[in-house]
């Protein structure tokens, strides 16, 4: 189960705040066409693995396992559409590397 946060204030409050997410959910930030992306993990409570997504839906880079409270910033490789954010371990448990294809209607659309 992916939430999807579309729209400024959406990708702005993430997953802050959230203490524990389902092992099968996460959230699919949209930022509606490809551009450099940085994220952090500013008041996230839980450990998260960053999947950036280029508009075709290939995996750019992952950021795995980002300690809760950083402010460092995490940076796309390039350009991406979007950003998928998944408990931390995740990629790593489902063998999920840059390059392989995320299938969702918002890089359906690009193609």
């Amino acid at each position: 189960m992916v939430e999807i946060a579309a729209t400024p204030q959406s990708r702005m409050t993430g997953l802050m705040h959230r203490r524990e997410m389902a092992a099968d959910a996460g959230m699919l930030f949209d930022f509606s066409h490809s551009q450099p992306v940085s994220m952090w993990m500013k008041d996230t409570l839980i450990p998260l693995d960053m999947l950036f997504i280029r508009s075709d839906g290939s995996i750019a880079n992952i950021a795995e396992r980002r300690v809760p409270g950083s402010l460092t910033p995490v940076e796309s490789d390039g350009p991406v559409r979007g950003v998928l954010e998944l408990n931390g371990g995740t990629s790593a448990r489902l063998s999920i590397r840059a390059g392989d294809k995320i299938i969702h209607p918002f890089f359906e659309a690009a193609k």
